[in-house]
């Protein structure tokens, strides 16, 4: 558990004026790491296409341990990291933890759902749901369908229940 003092450490708000945002990340999340007991080693760049900080993680020992199942460790790494930049720099924006290119093989895997389904609903002429994807899933599906003139791509439903559908489009 980190103790208050440490936590109000990290969160030390930094000048507007002095701000780079990938310094910033960069030393939050080594500091993150640090009280984390992780001997990990923290890469950060901008990812310009994205529009985020990216946060490479690499471990030889504690991969599978930061990833957690399904990725629930990684996310909470996340969401925990981000919101502490947030604090820092008085501002959000998007940071994406990595751990082990474990997001961007998940990544890929998706990418590729989405590709056979494309092939389906071209094949039918009928709009194919994809359930259970979480949003960060459904935004890759959207980005990486984006350019294709045979499909488009929509989330429908709300909150737990929302879902992806690809749609032909019409001729």
């Amino acid at each position: 558990m980190i103790k208050k003092t440490a936590a109000k450490k990290v969160v030390k708000k930094v000048k507007k004026s002095t701000v780079n945002r990938v310094k910033v990340v960069e030393e939050t999340a080594k500091e993150l790491f640090s009280l984390m007991g992780s001997n990990a080693l923290i890469v950060v760049e901008e990812d310009k296409a994205n529009e985020a900080v990216l946060v490479k993680v690499t471990t030889e020992e504690e991969t599978g341990l930061l990833i957690g199942k399904h990725g629930e460790t990684v996310f909470s790494i996340q969401n925990v990291l981000g919101m502490i930049v947030q604090k820092k720099l008085g501002e959000w924006i998007r940071v994406v933890v990595d751990v082990g290119d474990w997001r961007e093989k998940q990544e890929q895997r998706v990418k590729d759902l989405a590709y056979q389904i494309v092939e389906k609903a071209i094949e039918t002429g009928q709009p194919q749901p994809i359930y259970n994807l979480t949003p960060s899933q459904r935004r890759v599906v959207h980005m990486a369908l984006a350019d294709n003139k045979d499909v488009l791509t929509e989330s429908e439903g709300e909150g737990e229940d929302r879902y992806l559908v690809v749609k032909p489009r019409k001729k």
